[in-house]
């Protein structure tokens, strides 16, 4: 059937039509749904175990508009707080990362331990008995922090699926991401921040859309192919993957180096023998299949609803959060393993600042094509709709398909049609 002038979704399968109204990207009371309805009811990614590896440590982070402290306690526990004074509502904590003690609040002077409990405030004998009692001037926990394999969420809600389940489908490519190291995974470099201006959910889409690859970013396979001993025809070859609960990846063969276990020629000998080394490895751990599937194919991984791991020529952690219709940050990781040598290291950090980077080939090219769109989204009289559908029709969606994006947007408009005005 065809949607009506109102419906946020035209999803007809029998005309091989998937259309997603324009207004989704513009409309400020369906971002306040989306708050409300997503953002609040959703787990979402906090950070990695190796960002607060010690007793003491802490950094801090802003999680679908609220301020947080992620810390881990001198008895080694991992706990996420409200960064907020329970006195009058300053931010605790206003340092990016650390190694303390304590958390002092700037205003008052109230401190609190790792564990979040009063330890301090000035003027104590002031306050009557029942402000001692029952924790009521602790920092305030985040209702639920789970992690999986080292990489912790957070939810706004207390009671609702556990993260596990929560994440379903998306567990199995996870875990060739996780499984590259014989040690431990860890983020290096610390965070890569930046905005522009347009609607969160086209950099959802953008994340893993195969369609734009080699049209948008053909000044960068252009250099790929440019540089000595790279290959001269570039084949991306692959399947969309609908994961349940709006997670969605694409899987796909492609000519560059992954430091994991897939050389190219430029990298030269010695890089070579290192990665049929690592390979070996891989075989031995996981066997050919397994191995072979880690080593050269790449993955572009959403978990709804805005947690991105792109597993390609490096290994990036995104995340990205609204701040108006139009406008949006962004939070970039590095991920590699703990065990690689300086020189894959070396490459590794190369391939990600050369193409994930905000100063890449890639991550510029995306953000002036979604800021396009977002601009021509102010014709809305003249054109309402987005259309998603290619491949609709297919059993087997290739790479540069949208299956994809149709679970993401499936699962939106379920959540966002659920939320009440």
């Amino acid at each position: 059937m065809t949607a009506s002038p109102s419906a946020l979704l035209d999803d007809d399968r029998a005309r091989g039509v998937f259309r997603v109204a324009r207004r989704a990207f513009t409309d400020p009371v369906i971002l306040a749904r989306e708050r409300a309805a997503i953002f609040d009811q959703c787990w979402l990614y906090l950070g990695h175990e190796s960002e607060i590896e010690k007793p003491g440590d802490y950094l801090t982070r802003k999680v679908a508009g609220r301020d947080i402290i992620f810390t881990r306690g001198k008895d080694g526990a991992v706990r996420a707080f409200f960064n907020t004074c329970p006195h009058r509502g300053a931010l605790v904590c206003r340092e990016a990362a650390g190694n303390g003690a304590m958390f002092r609040c700037f205003y008052h002077s109230w401190a609190f331990d790792l564990e979040g409990k009063l330890v301090n405030r000035p003027g104590d004998e002031a306050y009557g008995e029942g402000t001692r009692k029952g924790g009521m001037h602790d920092l305030v926990r985040v209702p639920r922090l789970e992690q999986y394999r080292g990489l912790y969420f957070v939810h706004y809600q207390a009671a609702g699926d556990d993260l596990k389940t929560y994440l379903g489908g998306a567990l199995e490519y996870i875990d060739l991401v996780l499984d590259q190291s014989e040690t431990a995974m860890e983020i290096v470099g610390g965070t890569q921040a930046y905005g522009f201006d347009a609607n969160w959910k086209l950099l959802c889409e953008n994340s893993f859309d195969g369609y734009h690859g080699l049209p948008t970013h053909v000044s960068y396979f252009d250099y790929v192919k440019s540089k000595p001993g790279s290959l001269v025809e570039v084949a991306i070859k692959g399947r969309a993957f609908d994961l349940g609960n709006g997670h969605a990846v694409v899987q796909y063969t492609a000519p560059w180096g992954r430091p994991v276990a897939q050389t190219v020629p430029a990298w030269g000998e010695e890089a070579a023998r290192e990665v049929a080394a690592i390979k070996a490895r891989l075989v031995a751990r996981f066997g050919a299949e397994r191995a072979e599937r880690m080593a050269t194919t790449n993955r572009n991984l959403l978990i709804f609803p805005n947690f991105v791991i792109n597993d390609i020529m490096a290994v990036t952690f995104r995340t990205f959060y609204p701040q108006a219709p139009d406008k949006q940050e962004v939070n970039a990781w590095a991920l590699a393993p703990r065990e690689e040598s300086p020189a894959m290291r070396e490459l590794r950090l190369f391939n990600f600042l050369e193409f994930l980077g905000p100063g890449g080939f890639a991550t510029p090219d995306d953000c002036e094509a979604l800021a396009l769109c977002q601009r021509g989204y102010g014709s809305l009289a003249g054109a309402g709709w987005n259309d998603i559908s290619k491949g609709y029709l297919s059993d087997e969606p290739q790479v540069d398909d949208e299956a994809q994006m149709r679970a993401f947007w499936r699962e939106w408009h379920r959540r966002v049609s659920e939320q009440p005005a």
